[in-house]
This record gives C-alpha cells, structure tokens and sequence, in this order.
C-alpha cells in the first residue's frame, strides 16, 4: 500500500489536476453546485451498487469519482472565498473530535451503543432541536425510515426486545388486513406504511441493512428473470405467450444456478 507522504501526494495531484480543468476545459468551467448535485448523487448510488456487488476494483473507482466531486465543490467554493478543501477537511477532523471525547476526552463508554447515544446528545449541545433534524428530507423513503428509527433509538426512544418489535409488525399486519377487506385505498396505504415501518424496524433488531437486503432481493429477482427471458427466447417463446406453468420450470432452473 502506499505511504502517507504518497497518498498526499495522490491528493495533492488531484487538486492541481482540478485547478487546470477549472481554468482550460470548457465543460468544468460551466459547472455549479447545483448543476454537479444529481451528478453526485447518481456516483453514491453507483458506489453502493459496486459495494452491494463486492467489486472492490469498481468500489476504488466509484470513490474516486464520488472524491473528484468533493475536490470540485471546494474548488466552487473556494473561488467565492466561502471554503476550501482544507476548510472542509478541517471542518470534519473538528467534528470527529468533538463527537468521540472516548478517544479525544476524558469520557468512558462501554460499547457501540453508548456510543451512539452520546453521539446524538452532542448534536444537540451543538443546539439542534431534534435528533432528526441530520435525516435529509430527500431521502428514499425506506433509508429515512431506517435512519429515523436509529436516531430516535439513539436517545433510547426505542423497543427493549426484538419479540416485541416482532408484535408490532402482526399488530400493523392486522390493521392492514382489517383495511383491505374494507376497501377504502386511502387507509390501506397508510396502513401498508405502517406495516413497511414496523418491518424496518424489526430488521434494525436483527442487524440488518433493510435497503441493503431489499436490494440483494432486487438483483436476485432480475438476474432469475432474466434467464427466463433467454431461456424463452431459446426456445422461439415470447412470455406472454407461456403459461405460469412452463415459465415455473425456467425459473426453478434459475433458482439452483
């Protein structure tokens, strides 16, 4: 692996590298912080699929991308003479600090959750309101539920056992099934919420990633249905002209691949 004094030297590489694009190319020069904002928020999903996938060569590459984006807005906001990358280093390396006085104080914690917990408490010293006000309202639905769920936990807002949170989900199940035979649309989906939250919360018991299982079973799926679609496709058969039956036998087949 490389040295510090060499992954400096990597940085430093990169803001020179910026610093001239900035100045000669004509696509970099146009460029915003609003205009590079869905550019990075696309690079932080293609990261997350190259870390669902565990293709560390790809993870390498989406994280120089994703860091080519950070280097880039210090650049912006150092031509306003707002920040600069060393502000913005600074700024995190002061935070870190301040959030862990286990390591940098004389505060003694006995494991991950406590934490957690003195983690959220900060925040507020820091003068937040609420614990929740650091879960970005842009959030897919399922990941804000999931950081909602661990930041109120954080405060000990939260269930003591997985078997009570697992009553919850029938409690929720109940209610949904109630709604359904009822027919009205608009209590079913909010009673399917309230199911989808308590399932949420039952895997944060369980140590599991919700967006990260959902997405496992995502890929799962296409790559099943995909080899259905060959193996029709094989055989001079469109889908929707095979019946469940004959496309079971195609996907059974995949399931043992």
């Amino acid at each position: 692996m490389n040295s510090r004094e060499q992954q400096l030297q990597a940085i430093d590489r990169l803001l020179t590298i910026m610093d001239q694009l900035r100045e000669q190319c004509p696509w970099d020069k146009k460029q915003t912080l609003q205009s590079l904002r869905h550019l990075t928020i696309e690079e932080t999903y293609e990261l997350g699929d190259a870390i669902l996938d565990n293709d560390l060569p790809e993870v390498k590459k989406e994280l120089g991308d994703l860091l080519l984006h950070i280097v880039f807005y210090a650049k912006i906001g150092s031509e306003t003479n707002d920040f600069d990358i060393a502000d913005v280093a600074h700024t995190i390396c002061d935070k870190l600090i301040d959030r862990h006085p286990h390591i940098y104080g004389d505060v003694e914690v006995a494991n991950e959750e406590e934490v957690k917990q003195n983690w959220e408490r900060l925040k507020l010293k820091e003068g937040k309101k609420s614990v929740l006000e650091g879960v970005p309202k842009s959030l897919p639905a399922l990941v804000k539920a999931n950081r909602v769920q661990d930041k109120v936990a954080g405060v000990g807002f939260d269930w003591e056992a997985p078997n009570q949170v697992w009553e919850k989900v029938e409690e929720e199940l109940k209610e949904f099934q109630e709604e359904v035979a009822k027919g009205n649309q608009d209590k079913i989906e909010a009673e399917f919420g309230d199911v989808l939250f308590s399932m949420i919360n039952y895997a944060r018991f369980l140590n599991i990633n919700p967006e990260n299982a959902l997405e496992r079973t995502n890929k799962k799926f296409i790559k099943r249905f995909q080899y259905l679609e060959a193996k029709a496709q094989e055989n001079k058969k469109l889908l929707k002209d095979m019946s469940l039956k004959e496309m079971d036998v195609f996907w059974e087949e995949a399931k043992k691949l």
